[in-house]
C-alpha cells in the first residue's frame, strides 16, 4: 500500500511544473527586450524578406496563373465562382486566385521561419540564457548542426502534412480555431525542447525530461501555437487590402512569426535548463525526488 506521500507525488510534479512554466514566461518576456534578442530576430526578417523579394519578383504571376489553371480545371470552383455571381460579389473573382496563393504561401513562410529560428536563434538563444543563469552547466555532448537542422525538417514535413490533411476540417469554426494552433504547437514543442537539449543534455537525459514534463512542453507548445495565430488573425481582419499589400503583410507576418519564435525559444530554454539543473541534481542524490523542479531566483535582465 502507497503511502499519502507516494500518492502525493504525481501532484507535486504537476505543481512544480507548472510554477515553472510562468516562471520561464515572465523570464521569456523580459529576454525578448534584450539587445541579442531583438538583433536576431531581425536577422531571419531580412533573410526571409529577400527571399520572399526575389519570389514575388519572379513568381507571383506565374503562380496566380497556375492557381487560376488549377481553379479553371476544378468543377467545385466554378460552383462557388457563380454563387459569388449570385450574391453580387461577382467583382471579387479577381481576388480569388492571388488571395487563394497568399494562403498557401502563409505556412510555407510560417516553416521556413521555424527552420530560420531554430537553426539560428535557438542556439544563440539558449547560450544567452545560459550564461546568465546557469554559467556552470556542463555541457554532456556536441551534435553536429546538420542533426538539428535534420531533426527541424522532419518534424516541419510531419507538421505540413497534418495541416494539409486537416484543410477540411477548416470549413467547421470549432476546428478552424482548435487544429491549426494544436499542429503549430506541437511543431513548435517538438523542435525546440530537442534544440534546447541537443548539446546539454545526453539522449538520456532528454528522453527524461521530455517523459516527465510531457503535459507542460506540450501546454506550452499549443499556447505558442495559439500567439502564432495572430498574424494570420491579422490577415483576416485587413479582408480585400490583404491582396492589394500582400508583399508587406507578407513581411510583417514573418517579423511578428520571428517574435513569437523568439520567444518560444527563450520559454522553452528557461524552462527546461533549470529543469535538466534538478534532474541532474536529483540523479547524484537521492534525498531530492526527481520530480521536484527547482526555479531559479536569480534576476532577470
Amino acid at each position: 500500500m502507497q503511502s499519502p506521500r507516494s500518492l502525493d507525488a504525481p501532484l507535486r510534479a504537476q505543481l512544480s511544473s507548472a510554477a515553472l512554466m510562468v516562471d520561464a514566461a515572465w523570464r521569456s518576456l523580459a529576454y525578448c527586450l534584450h539587445p541579442r534578442v531583438i538583433y536576431l530576430s531581425l536577422l531571419p526578417l531580412i533573410l526571409a524578406a529577400l527571399s520572399l523579394g526575389l519570389l514575388t519578383w519572379f513568381g507571383w504571376t506565374p503562380g496566380v496563373a497556375a492557381v487560376r489553371e488549377a481553379l479553371d480545371a476544378w468543377g467545385i470552383s466554378h460552383t462557388v465562382l457563380n454563387w459569388m455571381d449570385g450574391a453580387g460579389l461577382g467583382f471579387l473573382r479577381t481576388m480569388v486566385a492571388p488571395f487563394l496563393l497568399v494562403l498557401l504561401a502563409v505556412p510555407l513562410v510560417i516553416v521556413l521561419c521555424l527552420l530560420l529560428v531554430a537553426s539560428l536563434m535557438t542556439p544563440a538563444l539558449v547560450k544567452l540564457v545560459r550564461q546568465r543563469r546557469f554559467p556552470q552547466l556542463p555541457d554532456r555532448q556536441s551534435v553536429p548542426w546538420w542533426r538539428s537542422l535534420l531533426w527541424s525538417a522532419g518534424a516541419s514535413v510531419t507538421a505540413l502534412t497534418l495541416f494539409l490533411l486537416s484543410l477540411p476540417l477548416w470549413l467547421i469554426p470549432v476546428f478552424a480555431v482548435l487544429v491549426p494552433p494544436i499542429i503549430w504547437g506541437w511543431l513548435t514543442y517538438r523542435v525546440m525542447a530537442f534544440d534546447t537539449l541537443v548539446d546539454l543534455a545526453t539522449p538520456a537525459e532528454r528522453e527524461a525530461l521530455l517523459r516527465q514534463h510531457h503535459r507542460s512542453l506540450l501546454g506550452m507548445g499549443i499556447l505558442c501555437g495559439y500567439i502564432g495565430a495572430a498574424p494570420t488573425a491579422l490577415w483576416a481582419a485587413m479582408g480585400a487590402l490583404t491582396v492589394a499589400l500582400a508583399p508587406f503583410m507578407l513581411l510583417l507576418s514573418v517579423w511578428l512569426y520571428t517574435l513569437v519564435f523568439a520567444f518560444s525559444s527563450l520559454w522553452f530554454a528557461h524552462f527546461l535548463l533549470p529543469a535538466l539543473q534538478a534532474h541532474r541534481r536529483a540523479t547524484g542524490s537521492t534525498a531530492t525526488p526527481a520530480a521536484n523542479t527547482a526555479i531559479s531566483t536569480e534576476p532577470t535582465p
